[in-house]
């Protein structure tokens, strides 16, 4: 009896394969279509509206997947291409996604008026409980990115037993010096808004490539009807306070994954917040070739390394490997081995033909794909 039970569970956790049902794929159809029209609805909070988009079946047996996007984008620019990718949707047809946009930057966002006084990061965080409570979800797992990183973070710090694990891209913990400052100056006189943002956003080599991303982007902040809203949140990031994480003191209590390009432009920063986390319970990709915005050019990666995020944190136990690490193409280099004791040179290949699992997130693991 307890075989076929564990059987059964088993078979209903596989991913939908060929040969499937009608009823089987009408059901990913369904949840396709959710995925790509979502709800859209606007959530009262103490400081103001926000404007989120909910995807899936809103089931709250699991934690919601909550994102939440950088400067100069919104929920659908900064994660579409992630969450609609192939190998993702076995993941998106399990969890509930929730993608928030700042206040003012959603597409077709009313400019706010001269002397609007925007809200600080600070209290941006702050709103984010009532997005919870608006939906019924005890728990969420966060995903990040610049100064969405930053706000989850905040959240995070204020609220650690709303949040089962967070995934921070380009991550950068410190307020802006002295230096910073006055080079931010020069900046928004020798250069347009557009173009500040640009350089936050991607590479120097991808803004000299000006590779068709690149063009997409500035096209579409340089042309978006609520630029002044952009530019509001843009000096409040920039006016950000230190996150003071310390890893003597544990700051995070849940599992934390930390992505960052290997050539973007807050590379350092994600290195440095890395020094600072508990090894325990955080896990560092550095993806190669991936730029400034990794959830946007290399899907097929971050979709690996979240799959193996979550199967760490007890969901999805029994889930396929996706294409990629059966192509074997790809290696995750571990600061601890298998067994947990600490070896640097150790290179675990996604697809190893033992079938072992990679380092949960109470290993930190350092890789580079």
């Amino acid at each position: 009896m307890t075989t076929e039970m564990q059987e059964i569970a088993i078979t209903e956790e596989k991913p939908l394969l060929t040969g499937q049902t009608d009823g089987a794929k009408d059901a990913e159809l369904a949840a396709r279509i959710l995925l790509d029209q979502g709800q859209e609805h606007s959530v009262e909070t103490p400081h103001g509206v926000l404007h989120v988009t909910l995807h899936g079946t809103r089931t709250t047996r699991r934690p919601a997947i909550l994102t939440f996007h950088d400067v100069g984008l919104d929920g659908k620019s900064c994660f579409s291409p992630l969450f609609k990718f192939d190998e993702m949707q076995e993941i998106v047809k399990n969890f509930t996604l929730i993608h928030i946009d700042a206040p003012g930057q959603e597409e077709g966002a009313a400019a706010y008026p001269t002397g609007f006084q925007y809200p600080s990061m600070d209290t941006v965080a702050e709103m984010i409980p009532s997005v919870l409570q608006f939906f019924n979800f005890r728990t969420v797992i966060g995903v990040g990115v610049g100064a969405g990183a930053y706000v989850l973070s905040k959240f995070t710090l204020a609220n650690p037993d709303s949040v089962e694990g967070l995934v921070l891209i380009n991550i950068d913990t410190n307020a802006r010096g002295w230096m910073d400052w006055a080079a931010q100056k020069l900046t928004s006189v020798t250069s347009s808004l557009s173009e500040q943002i640009l350089s936050h956003l991607f590479s120097q080599e991808e803004l000299s490539a000006n590779t068709e991303l690149v063009q997409a982007h500035r096209d579409r902040i340089s042309k978006a009807s609520n630029l002044i809203n952009v530019e509001l949140l843009w000096k409040t990031y920039n006016s950000r306070r230190d996150l003071n994480i310390d890893r003597s003191s544990c700051t995070f209590k849940c599992p934390v994954m930390l992505v960052v390009g290997d050539q973007a432009p807050y590379e350092d920063a994600a290195v440095e917040c890395n020094s600072k986390m508990d090894p325990t319970t955080t896990s560092f990709l550095k993806m190669a070739d991936a730029g400034g915005l990794p959830q946007l050019t290399q899907p097929a990666k971050l979709t690996e390394a979240f799959k193996y995020f979550i199967q760490g944190m007890g969901y999805m136990a029994s889930s396929c490997m996706t294409r990629l690490s059966r192509s074997r193409t790809t290696s995750l280099s571990s600061s601890y081995s298998m067994d947990g004791s600490r070896s640097r040179s150790r290179t675990l290949s996604q697809g190893s033909q033992g079938g072992q699992m990679p380092p949960s997130p109470s290993q930190t693991m350092e890789v580079s794909c």
